[in-house]
């Protein structure tokens, strides 16, 4: 039976797996979910859609038990329930995928799962290990079950918290932005197990921004706005401009195609760059050669955990290089310079993780400002300059349309787009030469992606040279001039976005491509489109 046919043979003669009604959460100074109601029947797969900052995240943590409602009441299977635990949600049959990963850096992949499972499974882990590797081999999703957090790609975390889910006997599963670093393959797999899980019987929650994702896989949605729901509609019959305009209003605007550019005189040059990795389990460079002009944007696409990671340090000065001239800034070999001195150079970094490397959880956005925006006048003679520091953050706050409680809210209080737009718009707003930027707009709303798209551009135009790393084909073609992908270390051609497919760089991310004929730099910036153009792919 078809899943749609399903859906609606069972929504008519099964009571709600869940149902919520007047749920209701307040923090200081902001209302995040006022009076929501939701209901989701056996075997369905609903999405929650909402702008960053809307509640769809609260409302997950209290269904989860990770946050008590101040109001509302929740029906499990027609029964009223109370979830104070995480651990009380388990034993009633919900699981959850967090969008920020709750894994414990020291531990394996193996002894996480552990953490969540009762003892009796937990116990044997030779035994545990090998559902592992049969549950990720079967959903497509590998990880080896060996290895320690720590030693994994942000993709390769992602995949660690669905195979715990999916280890445990479960009724309801709770995605939030589940496929936000999963190649378009991975994704098709990861939904046709969603989908038999719903065939079976399992309810699921779905968060994402992916509004196409959305329409492929949900029967049907819920939309928050300003924490209450404000419409629901089937996403199977609604186009995904109707339902961004349902999320974030009439104005937003889909896929804007910008003009692609030649880029301007080499302002970084990377040439012959190897690099071990720096752990058993990571990825060694291997002659990684391209450069990036100004005014261009340089997209690097690539399945997580092919050296993405290893090239971002090398390039932030997180590590450093001996080699002479293997990476060049604006004519000068900067292999040696720490971070602080690139940034002095002129060089700003985004990188992939938002709390812990992006911002300091614990501190207010006025002082996440001051981290890495301190070269801009905002000390004096060693001495803060506060007001300086505040004006900065509210730059930021009102130029990016960030969602905050003032410059001395906590970076964790933030929705996770709302602290993205904070961090690009700090770097940005310091008018580097350079900006080296991983996974722009991973598990964004349209709004905020468009806000981030739109600024990458105006500084673009501006004369700035950028860096994008994305595992997002859809971001990088919208965006990037030229574009090339890792893989595993070794880098394919770069090649103009208006001459290349989404088929041919997917064939790269899988090593379809002859690293012997890569283009050294200087043949790169000879392969430039000579005059603007609208992409073509």
């Amino acid at each position: 039976m078809h899943n749609a046919e399903l859906f609606e043979t069972r929504s008519k003669s099964s009571s709600s797996r869940i149902r919520c009604q007047g749920i209701s959460k307040t923090y200081p100074g902001v209302v995040a979910n006022n009076a929501v109601d939701l209901d989701i029947q056996p075997g369905e797969i609903h999405a929650l859609l909402g702008e960053n900052g809307a509640g769809k995240s609260t409302l997950m943590k209290i269904l989860y038990g990770v946050t008590l409602p101040d109001a509302g009441q929740i029906w499990w299977n027609g029964q009223p329930v109370s979830i104070p635990s995480p651990a009380k949600a388990r034993e009633l049959g919900i699981g959850m995928v967090f969008q920020h990963f709750s894994l414990f850096e020291t531990l394996t992949v193996t002894e996480n799962i552990a953490l969540a499972l009762p003892p009796g499974e937990a116990r044997n882990r030779k035994h545990l290990a090998g559902r592992i590797q049969d549950i990720s081999i079967h959903y497509g999703i590998p990880v080896d079950p060996d290895r320690h957090i720590h030693s994994l790609s942000t993709g390769e975390r992602q995949r660690v918290e669905i195979i715990r889910c999916l280890l445990q006997n479960i009724n309801l599963l709770i995605l939030d932005e589940p496929t936000s670093v999963l190649t378009p393959l991975e994704v098709e797999k990861l939904f046709e197990s969603l989908r038999k899980l719903a065939a079976e019987g399992c309810s699921i929650l779905f968060i994402s921004h992916k509004l196409n994702e959305v329409q492929a896989l949900c029967h049907s949605a819920t939309v928050l706005r300003n924490g209450t729901v404000t419409g629901a509609c089937d996403p199977r019959m609604s186009s995904a401009q109707e339902m961004a305009s349902l999320m974030v209003g009439s104005h937003t605007e889909l896929g804007v195609p910008y003009p692609k550019v030649s880029g301007g005189e080499s302002v970084l040059e990377i040439s012959s760059l190897n690099a071990e990795r720096e752990d058993p389990f990571g990825t060694t460079l291997k002659n990684l050669s391209f450069c990036v002009g100004q005014g261009e944007i340089l997209g690097i696409a690539g399945v997580a955990g092919n050296g993405q990671k290893e090239l971002l340090k090398l390039l932030s000065g997180e590590r450093l290089t001996h080699q002479q001239d293997t990476i060049r800034f604006s004519g000068k070999s900067i292999g040696r310079f720490n971070p602080a001195a690139r940034r002095k150079a002129g060089m700003a970094v985004v990188p992939e993780e938002r709390l812990g490397r992006g911002a300091v959880p614990e501190m207010g956005l006025h002082d996440n400002g001051l981290l890495t925006g301190f070269l801009g006048g905002l000390i004096r003679r060693g001495f803060l300059r506060h007001k300086k520091i505040n004006r900065f953050a509210e730059q930021v706050i009102q130029q990016f349309s960030v969602k905050a409680h003032g410059v001395a809210a906590e970076a964790r209080s933030l929705s996770g787009g709302n602290l993205q737009k904070f961090i690009i718009g700090r770097e940005i707003l310091q008018d580097p030469k350079l900006l080296v930027c991983a996974s722009p707009t991973w598990g964004v709303d349209v709004g905020a992606a468009n806000t981030i798209h739109q600024a990458l551009i105006a500084l673009r135009d501006q004369g700035a040279a950028i860096v994008v790393i994305s595992e997002d084909l859809d971001e990088l073609f919208q965006i990037s001039d030229r574009i090339g992908a890792l893989c595993h270390g070794q880098l394919s051609p770069v090649r103009p976005v208006p001459g290349t497919t989404v088929e041919q760089v997917g064939s790269w991310m899988t090593g379809a491509f002859d690293a012997t004929s890569v283009p050294q730099p200087e043949e790169q910036i000879e392969e430039h489109p000579q005059e603007p153009q609208e992409a073509t792919h």
